[in-house]
């Protein structure tokens, strides 16, 4: 969230007090991140200690906490644990929002900052670790399973249809549907390979392992000792384990061979499915499109993150980046196109 969230300062510090103990002495909002649902802030508590502090609003699973505290209890030290409160609950509900709270662990993200040769070695093992932890019961029963859904495909065709006949007076909203009529064609095409790789790969037995599922350069923290986590568990799923790995290499921040084989190095020999890798640029460029839409054309707020979506929207179009490296790995995949 780029833009302050509109929740006083002084229910956060309350919240922190009563829930937590934590007396704050500065609170400070950090425009990160392009999830128009989540807002992060730091803390400085007691004049030396800095905190973390995540809210977010809309959809929320226990599991988004629940599960770093495991995976971190369990020797993963690549995943930052939420702390807890005095009666020992990982988050607190804070009407709109839920807070969490974390150590602050000072860091640039992957967009900021390439990781040496030693971190990418080092994500290799981490991203390796997370895929063949054996889970609990109790933990699997509350991770969805993959299922290949079509919903977000019908989305983007669905938004496709409605900037083809309707007027959008807002600013951001009128360019993304010129944007979107000018390249109706790739788009269709994009939605069309994904329902065919899905239907094909669907049929097939498939190993599901924990993934992310958003494994991106925003989402993996570099910090100067050299150390990494990979942040932000909202969304976990047990699927295949191309679901993660189809982002190295698959954005244009990671695409270099030689950081590419420093990763494979860390996670082993293992190589990945093509077709799976095919499915999941796809896929991931057309959820993107369909939250963009979202977050831009049914609604007219929202200010620098309208603009910021509408070029995140715009970029996976650009040559070299997740379009045309998606289409890269489909022609490795030698599954026949349309």
């Amino acid at each position: 969230m780029q833009e302050k969230p509109e929740i006083q300062e002084k229910i956060i510090l309350t919240c922190l007090w009563e829930e937590y103990g934590l007396a704050v002495d500065r609170l400070e909002f950090l425009p990160w991140g392009a999830d128009v649902n989540t807002a992060v802030y730091r803390a400085v508590a007691n004049g030396k200690t800095d905190y973390f502090i995540k809210l977010r609003k809309g959809d929320f699973s226990e599991i988004s906490v629940s599960l770093p505290h495991f995976l971190n209890a369990n020797g993963i030290q690549a995943v930052i644990p939420p702390l807890e409160t005095r009666d020992h609950r990982l988050w607190v509900n804070l009407e709109p929002f839920r807070l969490i709270l974390q150590p602050y662990v000072e860091g640039r993200n992957g967009y900021e900052v390439q990781p040496s040769t030693a971190q990418w070695i080092e994500f290799g093992q981490a991203l390796k670790q997370i895929h063949s932890l054996s889970l609990p019961a109790a933990l699997v029963s509350r991770i969805p399973s993959e299922t290949f859904s079509s919903a977000w495909r019908e989305m983007v065709l669905d938004f496709l249809q409605q900037v083809e006949v309707k007027q959008f007076s807002e600013p951001t909203s009128a360019k993304l549907a010129v944007f979107m009529k000018e390249h109706g064609a790739v788009i269709r095409r994009i939605v069309m390979r994904a329902n065919q790789l899905g239907e094909w790969i669907s049929s097939r037995p498939l190993k599901f392992v924990l993934c992310h599922s958003d494994i991106h350069p925003g989402n993996l923290l570099i910090c100067p000792d050299n150390q990494i986590y990979i942040v932000d568990w909202d969304s976990p799923i047990l699927a295949p384990p191309e679901r993660d790995l189809q982002l190295i290499g698959g954005c244009p921040t990671w695409n270099q061979p030689d950081e590419i084989t420093s990763f494979r190095l860390g996670y082993g020999d293992s190589k990945p499915d093509p077709t799976l890798l095919a499915y999941y640029r796809y896929e991931r460029v057309i959820q993107d499109m369909a939250a963009f839409c979202q977050q831009i054309l049914l609604t007219g707020t929202g200010g620098k993150d309208r603009q910021q979506g509408y070029q995140y929207f715009c970029s996976n179009f650009l040559p070299g980046h997740e379009i045309d490296l998606a289409h890269e790995v489909d022609r490795l995949s030698g599954r026949k196109q349309p």
